[in-house]
């Protein structure tokens, strides 16, 4: 997209984070009024890409790496009103290559999304297992 930007941005704020992440609708399954985890979410995370038009954040990718296997991309949101762009795919994309493109990626798609992913290419994992933390939403 070229009115869009992308761009690494390791010291993205907080606030900026949430507000996306509210209008992406991840919001509704993430703490976002927690602000200590949610900065934690962001001091602590490997890979941080932003989706801009003009100066406001539209999309934001946050993944966990070890720069040599594995990428967990744990947080894409795309401003529901930016939507069915190619925003999503892109920031997947530049996080792949930010981490190496000799990893593998993965994902945990949200309820709404699982339908997206396998039509920008992404292979489904046949298994995933978790412990949930103690921390109620």
């Amino acid at each position: 997209m070229s009115d869009i930007a992308y761009a690494s941005e390791p010291d993205l704020g907080v606030e900026e984070f949430v507000d996306v992440l509210r209008r992406s609708t991840l919001g509704d399954r993430r703490p976002v009024d927690d602000r200590e985890t949610m900065s934690g979410m962001l001091a602590h995370a490997d890979v941080i890409l932003t989706a801009r038009a003009e100066s406001r954040l539209v999309g934001v990718s946050r993944a966990i790496t070890d720069f040599h296997f594995c990428t967990y991309l744990s947080d894409l949101a795309v401003d529901t009103l930016f939507q069915k762009r190619g925003i999503g795919r892109e920031l997947i994309r530049h996080t792949h290559q930010a981490a190496g493109l000799h990893t593998t990626l993965y994902l945990v798609a949200a309820p709404k999304a699982e339908t997206y992913y396998p039509h920008i290419g992404l292979a489904q994992h046949h298994s995933c297992w978790t412990i949930p933390g103690s921390r109620s939403m």
